[in-house]
C-alpha cells in the first residue's frame, strides 16, 4: 500500500514546485488592482482617518490570527497596545496583559519589518514574546530553541484538556524535515 505524503517536504517533487502561470497571474492582477484602489482611497482620507484605518486593520489582524489558535483576546487591550506602540493618541488607553503585548509585539515586527530576513534570532524573539513564561496554558513548551524529537510534535490545539482538538501537527523536529 502506497503512503500519501502528509507534509510538503515528503513529496517526490520537493522542492521543485510547479504552478499554472496563467491562473496565478490573473488572480494576482486582480489583487494588485484592488490594492491600488484601496491605496488611492486611503490617500484621500488624510492622516487622522488613515491612522484610524491602520489601527483598525492591525487590531483585526491580531484578533483574527489569535482566534485561529483558539485564543480570544480583548479587543480594547489589543487596540490600546497597538496605539501605544505606534505612538497614536486614542484617548484613555486600556492596560493590556502580557499575552496581548506579546502577540502585538510579534505582529508589529512582522508587518513593519516584513522585508527583513527571518533569522533564528528574530524567530526566537517572537517565541519569547508569545510565550514569556515558557508555558502555553498549562503545558511547558520549548521557547527560543529549535524543536527536537524529544520535545514531541508541535501542535495547534484548542478545547479543554479532556476534549482537545488538534488542528495541526507539524513535521518532526530536529532537522528531520530539512533536505540535505
Amino acid at each position: 500500500m502506497r503512503r500519501i505524503a502528509a507534509y510538503i517536504h515528503e513529496l517526490k517533487s520537493w522542492p521543485e514546485f510547479r504552478w499554472n502561470r496563467e491562473a496565478l497571474a490573473a488572480r494576482l492582477a486582480d489583487v494588485r488592482h484592488r490594492q491600488g484602489r484601496l491605496i488611492g482611497r486611503m490617500e484621500v482620507l488624510g492622516f487622522p482617518l488613515r491612522d484610524e484605518a491602520v489601527l483598525q486593520s492591525l487590531t483585526e489582524e491580531v484578533l483574527k490570527s489569535s482566534e485561529i489558535e483558539g485564543e480570544i483576546l480583548d479587543r480594547e487591550q489589543v487596540r490600546s497596545s497597538i496605539a501605544r506602540r505606534l505612538g497614536m493618541d486614542i484617548g484613555a488607553l486600556t492596560a493590556a496583559d502580557r499575552n496581548v503585548e506579546g502577540v502585538v509585539e510579534m505582529m508589529l515586527d512582522a508587518t513593519e519589518h516584513y522585508a527583513e530576513k527571518l533569522t533564528e534570532k528574530r524567530l526566537f524573539a517572537w517565541h519569547a514574546a508569545l510565550f514569556p513564561t515558557g508555558y502555553s496554558g498549562m503545558r511547558k513548551i520549548t521557547v527560543r530553541a529549535w524543536r527536537t524529537d524529544k520535545t514531541g510534535p508541535m501542535q495547534v490545539v484548542s478545547g479543554p484538556a479532556e476534549r482537545e482538538r488538534v488542528h495541526y501537527e507539524a513535521p518532526a523536529g530536529g532537522g528531520a524535515s530539512r533536505r540535505k
